[in-house]
């Protein structure tokens, strides 16, 4: 019997099941792990940069700050976002996408998708209890893991779980707040990151609307750009404050006329959690502008390139010689693909642990 086959007695715990649910996440080993993971800058790069870890508890604050004041299911909200990064690689995106690459060169062609790796993480890869694998999480955690705002329409998942999650149907409100307030979060912690780094600046981003009028609130409140941590620290808070009150409005009113809070939508039916068409325009700019700015910028291509060369000679490593694969991961083998077995242990590692197993590997101690 899989997790999401069982069903929960509340009155036998003080909790509700959400609640039950994000407990049983931030218990698990999979989210210590995040600390170690990297956001955009790697971990060791100093003390004040986001992790995963610190992201996941970002996304959460504003999830809970959303659901709430929409009314609704505010632990089902926070499982979601603590447990919705769980999945990814070290290395951040470009760690995933060279594990896809790796793995689809192989002709494994479902290839990895961090999505689904979050899903398996709290369904089969966490072992918490003898009877069963994962952590036993409600289905409304487990269909927000997976979808995040719209149907599933990777071909990862067995039909079985097609026919229980529905994949061409959106999930819950509340994981559609999830992925709006991962949004918020990661691009004001960006921001805030890549200025403390130095790789950009305010200047960089006043073409951006958003950007502009946001710096102009922390003018007006007497704070010169001297004084840098001051300054980020309250555009950030401008930022987000700006964004998720622009959501509350523009959602308030579609929530309540869906007539559905936590269910099932159509996936003809509008999504009931966005921004007004300007406002998402100017978001869709300013995401750009980061890439290019940013993501892309030669400092950050560098150290992801290290990064990329890591993934790519430890599944070498690992499909060549099981034998380095841990003991746990060995017994795996017996009723699991060897790709698929070799992509959960390389998924879970962190930065950390990953360029130390490499250069191991390599001889490059």
């Amino acid at each position: 019997m899989q997790p999401y086959e069982r069903f929960f007695r509340v009155e036998d715990d003080f909790r509700s099941a959400y609640s039950r649910d994000r407990d049983r996440i931030i218990h698990s080993g999979s989210f210590r792990k995040l600390e170690y993971k990297t956001q955009v800058f790697l971990n060791h790069e100093g003390d004040f940069f986001r992790t995963r870890l610190t992201h996941s508890i970002e996304v959460s604050q504003i999830a809970r700050s959303i659901s709430n004041n929409l009314g609704l299911q505010e632990p089902l909200a926070e499982a979601i976002a603590l447990a919705h990064d769980l999945g990814h690689t070290p290395f951040g995106h470009i760690g995933g996408d060279t594990l896809d690459e790796c793995l689809k060169k192989d002709g494994f062609h479902n290839g990895f998708e961090h999505n689904f790796q979050s899903f398996r993480v709290v369904s089969s890869l966490e072992k918490r209890y003898k009877a069963f694998d994962g952590l036993n999480l409600t289905f409304a955690t487990l269909e927000g893991i997976l979808k995040h705002s719209y149907p599933y329409k990777k071909n990862f998942l067995p039909p079985i779980i097609d026919e229980r999650f529905h994949l061409s149907t959106h999930p819950s409100i509340e994981a559609m707040v999830v992925d709006r307030a991962d949004e918020i979060a990661y691009i004001s912690h960006d921001i805030d990151d890549g200025i403390n780094s130095g790789l950009i600046t305010f200047d960089d981003l006043k073409e951006s609307e958003l950007v502009s009028y946001i710096l102009k609130k922390v003018h007006d409140e007497g704070i010169d750009e001297e004084n840098d941590e001051m300054f980020r620290y309250r555009f950030s808070s401008h930022l987000i404050n700006h964004l998720v009150y622009s959501l509350l409005e523009y959602s308030k009113h579609k929530v309540i006329d869906s007539g559905v809070l936590s269910g099932v939508i159509d996936a003809k039916q509008e999504i009931p959690i966005g921004l007004d068409s300007e406002l998402e325009t100017q978001v869709k700019k300013l995401k750009k502008l980061l890439f290019v700015k940013l993501y892309q910028s030669k400092e950050i291509t560098r150290k992801m390139f290290a990064g990329k060369q890591a993934i790519k000679g430890l599944y070498n490593a690992l499909m060549e010689d099981e034998k380095i694969l841990p003991t746990y991961y060995r017994e795996l083998l017996h009723g699991r693909a060897k790709h698929r077995v070799v992509a959960d242990y390389m998924a879970s590692m962190s930065d950390r642990y990953a360029m130390k197993l490499y250069n191991e590997l390599y001889g490059r101690i």
